[in-house]
């Protein structure tokens, strides 16, 4: 039996932010589901996350533009969107909104 854990995805948010924020919310098996908040981030000039596993994200709050290494055009998130980043998709955050929180929903599978 699991015991019931009531959470709220836009609570305890600091007021001062490190570059992203990264929070588990769960993690069981080969599934974690996590709660990202940025405000004004960018992935540092360069650099792209190249990840060896399936990202889902949902961007819930603030804006957001996202890149692909092997795409020319950004693609702009406001809240409702979502994408799924596939295992090894070369990709970077090129934007945060810089006055509100952007928080994200993020399901990762191994």
């Amino acid at each position: 039996m699991h015991s019931t854990t009531l959470g709220n995805l836009f609570s305890n948010v600091p007021e001062h932010l490190p570059d992203e924020l990264f929070e588990t919310l769960l993690k069981q098996g080969g599934i974690e589901i996590e709660r990202i908040v940025s405000k004004g981030y960018a992935t540092p000039e360069n650099q792209w996350y190249d990840q060896s596993w399936d990202e889902w994200v949902l961007l819930l709050q603030g804006r957001a533009t996202l890149s692909y290494q092997d795409e020319a055009n950004p693609m702009h998130l406001k809240p409702g969107d979502y994408l799924l980043i596939p295992a090894h998709r070369r990709h970077r955050v090129e934007w945060t909104d810089p006055v509100l929180e952007t928080i994200w929903i993020a399901i990762h599978w191994r």
